[in-house]
């Protein structure tokens, strides 16, 4: 089951109501890209995120199973109906791995406003993504003035009423990216000002050029740069048994991928290229047949 909040005009906040999980697929962890590393993925934590609320009774967490009864962790805040909401959800420190620019992932569902009666003044339909790098863990204080803003996030479809009674959850997905990066970790913030929104999953990765062979040269994982444009030249290591012809080189590209060969290595004389090794070669032997003219003590 999943909470999804429905709001009346009587009570000063909202309700939550409960609705199957029509699209628990979407939710479960899945197998991800070779060239993307996960730094967090809150559906496959199993204990507490260690997630801060301030104030307190902004942001709630509500925590769910699935049909194997493996965790959902969901956030969730809904005072439409108050003015002058400011509502910080804090993650834990995020260790980034080297990596110079990272990817969020955003898995959520939102309210329509014009679905909820008395709350068009103060009802909102975006909410904020903040970051704060640091080097080290920080005391669990939220100090707006240290967060840098990503962006403002809204819902390609929000739910109203009617969705709610036909038991459908319309999930949103967004990914922005930041960086560069250039202290060893950091911290991801949600702000809410006024909005009733079900935060239901955070995916936080980095991109990788993933290690291959090509033309007999080994290339290293390789983390991709900090500008989104930006090509990484990478030099390969010639596999056992070769030799560089020329210097092989590849360049990694910010989406991940490998492109632009230049050079190739060489199997070393006996041995010949197998699926990217160089393995020994077949001996051949070579008999010679001579037909002997004795008188002339010769062969032909």
């Amino acid at each position: 089951m999943f909470a999804l909040w429905s709001c009346t005009r009587r009570p000063v906040s909202c309700t939550k109501v409960w609705v199957s999980l029509l699209t628990l697929a979407a939710l479960r962890t899945s197998a991800i890209p070779n060239n993307e590393v996960n730094l967090l993925d809150s559906r496959s934590v199993v204990d507490d995120l260690g997630w801060i609320a301030y104030p307190k009774n902004g942001w709630e967490e509500i925590g769910e199973v699935d049909e194997n009864y493996s965790p959902i962790h969901t956030y969730q805040v809904c005072k439409v109906m108050e003015h002058n909401q400011n509502n910080w959800l804090q993650t834990n420190w995020i260790l980034t791995e080297g990596a110079q620019r990272v990817f969020v992932e955003l898995k959520f569902t939102l309210r329509d406003c014009n679905s909820l009666p008395g709350g068009l003044g103060t009802c909102k339909e975006t909410f904020n993504i903040f970051y704060f790098e640091s080097n080290e863990k920080q005391e669990r204080v939220i100090r707006e003035s240290d967060y840098v803003k990503i962006d403002t996030i809204a819902a390609d479809e929000s739910f109203t009423e009617l969705d709610l009674g036909d038991r459908v959850m319309k999930l949103n997905t967004e990914v922005r990216d930041l960086g560069p990066l250039t202290k060893k970790g950091f911290y991801l913030a949600f702000q809410d000002v006024g909005a009733c929104i079900a935060l239901v999953s955070v995916r936080v990765f980095y991109k990788k050029c993933p290690a291959v062979v090509k033309n007999l040269a080994l290339f290293p994982d390789t983390i991709t740069g900090s500008d989104s444009s930006q090509l990484l030249e990478v030099s390969g290591i010639c596999v056992n048994m070769s030799v560089a012809e020329d210097l092989p080189r590849m360049h990694c590209s910010a989406e991940g991928e490998w492109l632009v060969p230049i050079g190739k290595c060489m199997c070393q004389p006996g041995y010949e290229e197998q699926n990217g090794t160089c393995q020994g070669g077949s001996v051949h032997m070579y008999v010679c047949v001579c037909l002997c003219v004795t008188a002339q003590n010769r062969c032909d």
